[in-house]
């Protein structure tokens, strides 16, 4: 089972979309600063997931979320009830 999973920033008005087949660990790294690409803008809060039965349903969905449209759909349930729907996720930063 993958991950498809989006974060926003806590601190810079930043998303990232990836995909992993271990989300917890993953945003561990996310949020100690062990990934290039997000380095600058940790720390980060989960606020999108889905869950795909394969690598390559998971990078289909992953490649749409990162395309124009995709970044629209995020922004807007950010822009909704940002408060509300991170305590519906139950999303809270991992750190160690």
């Amino acid at each position: 089972m993958f991950t498809v999973y989006a974060i926003s920033s806590l601190v810079k008005p930043f998303i990232y979309v990836g995909m992993t087949d271990k989300l917890a660990e993953r945003l561990v790294r996310h949020n100690n600063g062990f990934v290039r690409s997000t380095k600058r803008y940790a720390p980060f809060n989960l606020f999108y997931t889905e869950n795909c039965e394969t690598g390559q349903l998971a990078r289909e969905r992953e490649k749409f979320l990162k395309s124009t449209s995709g970044k629209r759909f995020l922004k807007s349930l950010i822009e909704k009830n940002p408060v509300e729907l991170l305590d519906k996720l139950d999303s809270k930063p991992i750190s160690i």
